[in-house]
């Protein structure tokens, strides 16, 4: 397992939710130096004030300027990447944006990080990369494909890329959580898109788990998913109403947005065929065959059906009082409820 403590680590789109989250847990586990590059000046100020800690420094600019990131790279030992846009309705108005983001600037993002040295390079994806139906996702899943090419097409760099992909992060930017919050604090109905969609459901501790994890494991070019239970969105509406006292709250749908799925799917049944248990964890190896397709395949343990994916719907689907309990580890969750006694 790799060390943290003592190293350099820098964080890609290091302003928000993961990147805050994520900067405070290595300075916990004794880094010497985060560098955080990001490219809103206002978020860099706020946080720089924020946490007060010397051992940060703030690298300003955008993913998609190779130049721009090599600065932030240098002397570094990790990487995270989580620099990304991330809204599915924007990126559908404008998926060009999303291809410069999250597959171009994922690109500089490893060839910076290889130039300069970096012993491993954690990449940050979504459920929304399986069978993609939206721009967002189809970013998504390229930066994955740019990830293991990278291990695949460099089988003697020095740095090990690897990727994590999980499902919706509770109170994250751009979450519906904070919205069905600020509705409820209004008095305003629910507004909800369709109460049988269903989404995976994990905390920022969660995600931060799943990258340690990932650092700590990875060899080139694998993937890892974190499992997770999920609720319908009518679910975690009633159940976000109920934690601030509103058992009955008003709902409205609304329907779809743009590039919206039913459910989510976090393995495609193509990557559970190979795919290996590793407690709350699944690691998908690297199809590391060259174009000549020698044979290779990594057998993993049968642990879930081969013959379907694994999905928002067929995980553990969470009731209200399972979501209520699951809500009440969110730190933001405990404070507003805290505030309204």
């Amino acid at each position: 397992m790799r060390a943290l403590e003592g190293s350099t680590v820098a964080i890609t789109g290091g302003t928000g939710s993961f990147g805050s989250t994520m900067a405070r847990h290595l300075l916990d586990r004794g880094v010497a130096q985060v560098n955080i590059f990001s490219r809103d000046e206002a978020k860099q100020d706020d946080m720089r004030r924020r946490f007060n800690d010397e051992r940060m420094r703030f690298f300003l600019g955008d993913v998609r300027d190779e130049s721009s990131v090599a600065p932030a790279m240098r002397g570094v030992d990790f990487v995270f990447h989580a620099a990304a846009l991330k809204q599915v309705p924007s990126c559908e108005f404008f998926p060009q944006q999303a291809v410069y983001t999250n597959v171009t600037g994922s690109f500089h993002v490893m060839r910076a990080a290889a130039n300069a040295g970096v012993k491993s390079l954690v990449c940050l994806s979504t459920d929304k990369a399986v069978y993609p139906v939206n721009a967002m996702g189809m970013s998504k899943a390229l930066m994955e494909k740019t990830a293991q090419a990278f291990a695949r097409n460099y089988p003697e760099s020095q740095m090990t890329v690897s990727v994590t992909r999980y499902g919706n992060v509770m109170y994250s930017r751009g979450s519906v959580i904070p919205l069905f919050v600020s509705q409820i604090q209004k008095g305003e109905p629910l507004t909800l898109t369709e109460p049988s969609m269903t989404r995976f459901l994990m905390s920022l501790a969660d995600s931060v788990d799943l990258v340690d994890h990932a650092f700590s494991h990875a060899q080139p070019g694998d993937l890892f998913i974190k499992k997770a239970p999920a609720s319908t969105v009518d679910v975690l509406a009633r159940a976000v109403a109920s934690l601030l006292g509103n058992d009955d709250p008003e709902i409205r749908v609304i329907g779809f947005r743009h590039g919206e799925k039913l459910h989510e799917t976090l393995l495609s049944r193509e990557e559970i065929g190979k795919a290996s248990d590793e407690g709350d964890y699944f690691r998908v190896p690297l199809d590391a065959r060259s174009l000549q397709y020698e044979l290779y395949f990594d057998e993993g343990k049968q642990t879930i059906s081969r013959d379907t994916d694994y999905t928002s719907e067929n995980t553990h689907r969470l009731d209200v009082d399972e979501t209520k309990r699951l809500l009440l580890r969110l730190p933001e969750m405990q404070k507003l409820i805290g505030e309204s006694q």
